[in-house]
């Protein structure tokens, strides 16, 4: 009788080849538009952690943002400081109002200061606060505090803003 050794498989360590070349400088695209911000969630990845803020019904073309690093965010009109947690804090601005330009109703339940609603960072690697700013005369603002200043992006996705921040430099 003779016996068989096997030998498993093992298999290959997956690598991940993260984005490089972002930056940290600010990024900003003039163009605004009438649709009103109805959302803004978040969601971590591997390489990245993501702020997405939705404008259904505008156009892709039409989304304007600027999105920078600051010492403090400080609220359009009343001059406001809103405190944002974290080593270092992008200020996040989407060229739409979080109301209905007809009525003044506000169409994102966001209060200003407070966390962003349904939000919850735990078990992020970069992101530590996320806080609603406001919304004057057709600008939303939003305090993100991260970790530290690392590269990131803004992308433009059908009917949303997106705002990837690194984990890292490398």
């Amino acid at each position: 009788m003779s016996a068989t050794l096997g030998v498993a498989a093992v298999p290959a360590q997956a690598t991940t080849s993260c984005p490089t070349g972002w930056g940290s400088l600010d990024k900003s695209r003039a163009v605004g538009s009438t649709d009103s911000v109805t959302n803004a969630r978040t969601g971590h990845h591997t390489c990245y952690d993501r702020l997405v803020v939705d404008i259904p019904g505008a156009e892709k073309a039409g989304l304007g943002y600027s999105v920078r690093y600051v010492d403090q965010v400080h609220q359009d009109g009343s001059g406001r400081l809103v405190p944002v947690a974290g080593g270092a804090v992008l200020e996040v601005r989407v060229a739409a109002p979080a109301y209905d330009i007809d009525t003044g109703a506000p169409t994102y339940p966001g209060r200003v200061g407070r966390p962003l609603p349904g939000v919850d960072l735990d078990g992020y690697r970069t992101f530590r606060d996320a806080r609603f700013v406001g919304s004057f005369e057709g600008d939303t603002q939003f305090g993100l505090g991260v970790r530290a200043r690392l590269p990131f992006r803004v992308l433009r996705v059908d009917d949303r803003v997106v705002v990837d921040v690194a984990h890292s430099w490398r």
